[in-house]
């Protein structure tokens, strides 16, 4: 490319860019500063809540033990008797 060529490119690109930051400025325009409310969150504190004695009492079933329901001697259905 000729210096002429390439002058002649960047001019090019550099009014693309400068329009197009104009146009978009103008469809898009600036955003209005408005008062927001928001919520405040209340403060931590070490203080624990005891929990629910309906769900976490002493004759409430344990998921974390093993229930087991009928036979259990069949444990490979699929295998073949020879």
């Amino acid at each position: 490319m000729k210096k002429n060529e390439v002058a002649l490119l960047i001019l090019i690109v550099s009014v693309v860019a400068l329009d197009t930051y104009f146009v978009i400025n103008a469809a898009v325009g600036k955003a209005a500063a408005k008062a927001v409310i928001v919520e405040r969150a209340d403060a931590f504190t070490t203080k624990l809540v005891p929990p629910s004695t309906t769900i976490f009492n002493k004759d409430a079933i344990n998921p974390t033990v093993k229930v087991k329901i009928g036979d259990q001697s069949g444990q490979q259905p699929f295998t073949i008797n020879q």
